[in-house]
């Protein structure tokens, strides 16, 4: 019987531990979808389009893909690419580090084919910072989201 208690115990623990908050932003282009995936471009073509960022550094650690933001007016972000797939046109990465308010943070930048354009698709899952109140890192997502993927239709449909 204890043994079984524990083991409802260890399963509301590890159900709750799980990101509990989401971003999202979409927002369609008039480019072709391959011409909006190129935009994107590799895993640190983001410091080329996004705003807040003044340059992107990429390195490898144990076989993973690292790559290091820097914000302008200062602070860093410390990011894992998990995949990137031109097949599916998805970028999916976690944040290691840095000076967003998001722990356990997992995001996916995607393009999906839309008639003649294509729809930018920006999404995460993420808990709140220790000291952090929910609502608050999901309006910081959703405002890189948003500022991200502006810049991305801008630039797209030039």
């Amino acid at each position: 019987m204890k043994k079984i208690a524990i083991a409802a115990l260890m399963t509301v623990l590890s159900a709750t531990s799980a990101a509990a908050l989401e971003a999202r932003y979409s927002k369609d282009t008039t480019a072709p979808a391959a011409t909006a995936w190129a935009t994107i471009g590799d895993f640190c073509g983001i410091s080329s389009w996004h705003p807040a960022l003044e340059k992107c550094e990429l390195s490898e650690k144990d076989g993973a893909t690292l790559r290091k933001l820097f914000l302008k007016g200062g602070g860093t972000i410390l990011e894992q690419l998990v995949e990137q797939n031109d097949k599916t046109m998805t970028q999916t990465y976690i944040i290691l580090g840095g000076v967003l308010p998001v722990a356990n943070y997992k995001s996916t930048l995607k393009v999906v084919p839309n008639g003649d354009g294509a729809t930018y698709e920006w999404t995460g899952a993420f808990d709140a910072k220790k000291g952090v109140e929910g609502a608050e890192s999901v309006k910081v997502m959703t405002g890189v989201y948003t500022a991200g993927v502006d810049a991305l239709v801008d630039k797209s449909s030039k």
